[in-house]
């Protein structure tokens, strides 16, 4: 029978385009974040690089932390639309706000964006998830989710290209000024698809279960801010390296057995497949732990190890859409460092310098030294940054394909086994940038910018293997009334490991040989992979107890 319907929604359309502008301004943001902060000679932070993979490794974990409170608020009380609203609209002072000098405005913008992505980030999926609820577009709701997946991938590819052309042309607040401004877009767009899913935003009626929204908030969520704060104020010594890691740790501890007594108390039936979960969650950790080290490890790779100089013929071009970064030896200085982690200066306010070159010849040889006052062109640290989500874009439908042809020959690996396999690739990814470390003598000449290519496309497909069946396997395992709840354990599991991806990162500066660097990556994605293994039989029985399926 012929049908005129469309064969999505049109509210797709729209959220698609909104959380496009979304990731442009979060991508923009993340791709000149740790750069900014290890600046000390145009306009930047002038942090070590230690005291700034700090501060990002914290930044992303609370990113990953507040969409289980945002939408457990937008659930029960503010409704999808208001909460995304909220969301964008805070997220866009905080991007707009990292624009403005000194400390005090850096804290407060982070933590605007901190709680802005808290409401906007699952409850913009949860809506979308929404328009597919009817019989007419059910069958297409995977689909949609992957045309919106693209949308993600899009903002995140285009964003460090606008980020390289204003912050060489015009200076780090214009990049971070766009971040808002793209932001801005979003909820703009948002707004004005507001008809076509009005319908969908429908606040979900409390069951007898679930546990009433203030207790939620007496027993986890008051007592993590507690222990937060008294782990930051109160221990001494710095236990885990910061007091920002001292202070994530012990917030996190009573989450954790939050979710601890949710196995423990679990009836016969649930208790199998809520331990499977939680199993799963504490192993993904070292996944989340060395992939967001993008931000922060691979970048200072690039930024000071690799051959970043453009092919004369190309700077032109390449300048006029802002990827050249150019470099003097009589402008550029590497800074000195207090003991607070802040650039020295002289009297007259000027960096006080361990070395007169720019950090990007410190490797360079002399002969190749651009000549006093002739800069020389490289490509712009930041866009390395698209690489991921070229890959994903580009990766995406081999990997579904290679997962089809696997089933129809009846050999596809089960979900777990996919994780599994997920952190074995991952594992291979960081034995891409060893290779990076020998083939440039560690560090002491530039190594090809295709080794970081290299790793990127690697890791990625580790990535596809291992992300999107981990939230696959909690919509398959988890107890109808706590799918929520396990969802938002799967974020405390991402967070955690953006946490640990700066406390490693923070080591950088520590390891003399940076093969030892990425090989302590290696090694613990292998455990991981291993833990899996070892439970791969048990888990595969819950899935297939649980789904008919494995």
């Amino acid at each position: 029978m012929s049908t005129t319907k469309s064969k999505h929604p049109k509210g797709l359309y729209y959220l698609f385009f909104s959380e496009m502008w979304e990731r442009f301004g979060f991508y923009l943001m993340l791709a000149i974040f740790f750069l900014y902060m290890i600046d000390a000679q145009n306009g930047g932070l002038g942090l070590s690089k230690e005291n700034a993979s700090d501060i990002f490794g914290t930044f992303i974990a609370f990113v990953y932390l507040t969409p289980f409170v945002g939408g457990l608020l937008a659930d029960r009380v503010l409704g999808y639309r208001l909460a995304i609203s909220i969301g964008g609209i805070l997220m866009a002072i905080g991007y707009i706000g990292l624009a403005l000098p000194g400390d005090l405005a850096m804290v407060a913008s982070l933590g605007l964006i901190i709680i802005g992505n808290g409401f906007f980030k699952p409850n913009i999926s949860t809506l979308l998830g929404g328009l597919y609820s009817t019989p007419e577009y059910q069958d297409q709701k995977d689909t949609g989710y992957n045309i919106f997946y693209m949308g993600i991938n899009l903002g995140a590819f285009i964003a460090p290209f606008v980020a390289s052309y204003l912050r060489n042309n015009y200076g780090w607040g214009y990049a971070f000024a766009a971040a808002g401004v793209g932001m801005l877009l979003g909820v703009l767009i948002f707004w004005l698809g507001n008809k076509h899913y009005k319908e969908a935003d429908v606040r979900k009626p409390v069951a007898a279960n679930d546990m009433p929204l203030m207790r939620i908030f007496g027993i986890v969520i008051l007592p993590a801010v507690i222990a937060g704060v008294l782990g930051w104020v109160l221990i001494p010594g710095d236990i885990f390296g910061s007091n920002s890691t001292d202070a994530f740790i012990f917030g996190a501890i009573p989450i954790m057995v939050f979710y601890g007594s949710l196995w423990a108390k679990a009836s016969a039936e649930d208790k199998r497949p809520i331990a499977a979960l939680l199993s799963i969650f504490a192993v993904v950790i070292v996944f989340w732990a060395i992939f967001k080290q993008n931000g922060t490890a691979l970048t200072t790779w690039a930024e000071y190890y690799t051959d970043r100089e453009m092919a004369e013929g190309l700077t032109g071009p390449a300048g006029a859409i802002g990827m050249v970064q150019n470099v003097d030896q009589s402008l550029a200085t590497v800074p000195d460092y207090d003991q607070n982690f802040r650039a020295r200066t002289d009297a007259e306010g000027k960096v006080i310098t361990k070395e007169g070159v720019a950090p990007y010849l410190n490797n360079l040889p002399k002969q190749d030294w651009p000549q006093e006052g002739k800069p020389l062109s490289l490509i712009s640290t930041e866009l390395f940054q698209s690489i991921n989500p070229f890959f994903v874009i580009l990766l995406t439908p081999l990997v579904v394909w290679f997962f089809t042809m696997l089933r129809r020959r009846g050999k596809e690996p089960s979900t777990p086994a996919k994780i599994m396999w997920g952190l074995v690739i991952t594992a291979m990814s960081t034995l891409v940038m060893v290779g990076a470390v020998f083939a440039s003598m560690n560090g002491a000449e530039k190594s090809s910018a295709l080794w970081l290519v290299g790793s990127y496309a690697v890791i990625t497909i580790g990535e596809l293997f291992l992300s999107p069946m981990g939230l696959s396997l909690v919509s398959k395992l988890s107890p109808p009334r706590l799918t929520a709840l396990m969802m938002g354990g799967w974020f405390l599991a991402t967070s955690i490991g953006n946490k640990l991806s700066g406390v490693l990162a923070s080591m950088w500066d520590k390891y003399d040989h940076k093969a030892y660097f990425f090989l302590v990556n290696c090694a613990g994605s292998l455990l991981a992979a291993f833990a899996i293994f070892l439970m791969l039989k048990w888990l595969r029985q819950i899935v297939q107890e649980h789904t008919g399926k494995s």
